[in-house]
């Protein structure tokens, strides 16, 4: 495999939509989505109403890479191989010394199957996105609320979540303005979207006139799909794009064969019955990855066609897309803008016509590192007994490398470069800071001898 990547020899261009191509005002929308999840679970299944609110830095419990233990109560951050770095029952940090009583200084029990990328059993649930992302929090004030009243040592709340997630984001919702997210998301496009940059624009279109075939592959359902590119794009936002596939249901679309998942057309939002075979550019609904290769092959007059594509869930869109369809990946990750944060971590709470001296700058969302649980690239695995610690990297980190051809804080990162510049690519023998563009996250960066990869 060459050691470098360049767009300029891809034929395809696939793009996610949430996260990827939509950015979202990172603060505003998690406080929704935990509202909103709160709310089911309050009026829904009788929880309590001290779910409801929220201290202003209790968001700082969100970090992508936990990993919930669903019936201990326990959220886990692990190392490369499995071990426990950190962990907290409900919200309460676990000492060194609990750790190692729990857990030891071994593979966390279920790793195998997590570090294979399944998400979620009865047993645990993996938290890589946004959209998931603070009902961490709301899972871990539930097992402290628990404790408080019930004293329980094995939990069961979890069907709940599930519940409270299905509620607000089935795909009937945005229609029957069911649930709290998506009527506020109506309501305030602008709090919580933000535009896409001319620049990506620009690059977008630079891209079609280059010859590429441009998809977007979203699992929102195509009336949210609507929304958020007729708000950030504009209504012309299919011009930018040969193929649309919505309500894709990732990362089933790149796992799952053609019986089990076809495609369907729309009308009206609506999804009809099945197609045979993907003949020609589109809107669709669901599908799989199989034959939309077989119409890009069609579409490109090439019998392998070279297909990159861009997403932030390492889950849903990095891991199924470079395993089951061999594509190459661009990891979108706003934590390498963890580094040169823009709003101050006080204005967080105000509102956003307060805000007036950064509205010009969206170039970097407000991501903010937690401080509970620290880097999302390294940690510090403490010394047994006198030992000294020993800086390693995070299972997250060791994913991007594995399964990334790139990563990048942003699209906008990489959209003013000649389409043929040719970056650093990932590999199993290069650096751990190797693909990250436009540079490392600085804890990869003191002492990178000793961090290089496995």
């Amino acid at each position: 495999m060459q050691p470098d990547f360049s767009l300029a020899d891809c034929d395809v261009m696939g793009f996610d939509l949430d996260h990827t191509l939509c950015r979202y005002q990172l603060p505003q929308s998690a406080r929704l989505i935990y509202d909103s999840f709160a709310h089911y679970l309050v009026t829904e299944k009788g929880y309590d109403e001290d779910l409801l609110t929220l201290a202003p830095d209790s968001l700082d419990f969100c970090c992508k890479g936990l990993v919930l233990d669903t019936e201990e109560g326990n959220f886990l951050k692990l190392a490369e191989d499995g071990t426990v770095l950190r962990a907290s029952h409900g919200t309460k940090s676990m000492t060194s010394e609990e750790i190692l009583e729990t857990y030891g200084r071994r593979e966390w029990k279920h790793f195998n199957t997590v570090s294979g990328m399944v998400s979620r059993t009865a047993k645990y649930y993996l938290y890589d996105n946004y959209f998931d992302l603070p009902g961490a929090l709301l899972c871990a004030r539930v097992v402290d609320s628990l404790d408080q009243h019930d004293g329980q040592k094995k939990y069961d709340f979890w069907k709940d979540m599930v519940a409270a997630i299905q509620h607000n984001y089935k795909i009937t919702a945005f229609k029957e303005d069911c649930g709290m997210y998506f009527p506020e998301v109506k309501k305030h496009p602008d709090k919580y979207l933000q535009r896409c940059p001319e620049s990506v624009k620009k690059w977008l279109k630079q891209l079609k006139s280059a010859g590429k075939i441009l998809l977007l592959i979203t699992s929102s359902h195509s009336d949210y799909c609507r929304l958020l590119c007729e708000h950030i794009i504009g209504t012309d936002f299919e011009e930018y794009f040969d193929v649309v596939i919505t309500n894709a249901l990732k990362p089933g679309f790149f796992s799952h064969t053609p019986n089990q998942r076809p495609f369907r057309t729309l009308e009206n939002d609506e999804e009809q019955e099945a197609l045979l075979s993907l003949d020609k550019p589109g809107w669709y609904s669901q599908g799989n990855a199989i034959q939309l290769y077989e119409l890009l092959k069609k579409m490109t007059g090439k019998l392998d066609p070279k297909v990159v594509y861009f997403g932030d869930s390492m889950h849903s869109d990095i891991f199924p897309a470079h395993h089951y369809s061999n594509w190459e990946t661009v990891f979108i990750l706003e934590e390498l803008l963890g580094d040169k944060v823009t709003v101050p971590v006080e204005t967080e709470s105000e509102p956003l016509e307060k805000k007036g001296k950064y509205e010009g700058d969206q170039t970097e969302a407000p991501y903010f590192v937690s401080k509970q649980w620290g880097s999302f690239f390294m940690d510090r695995l403490p010394g047994l007994e006198n030992a000294e610690e020993t800086l390693v990297c995070t299972w997250s980190c060791k994913c991007i490398s594995t399964y990334s051809t790139i990563a990048i804080p942003t699209l906008e990162a990489i959209a003013d470069l000649p389409l043929d510049y040719r970056f650093t690519r990932f590999s199993s023998n290069s650096s751990a800071t190797a693909g990250y563009y436009p540079s490392p996250p600085r804890e990869l960066l003191p002492n990178e001898e000793s961090v290089t990869m496995k």
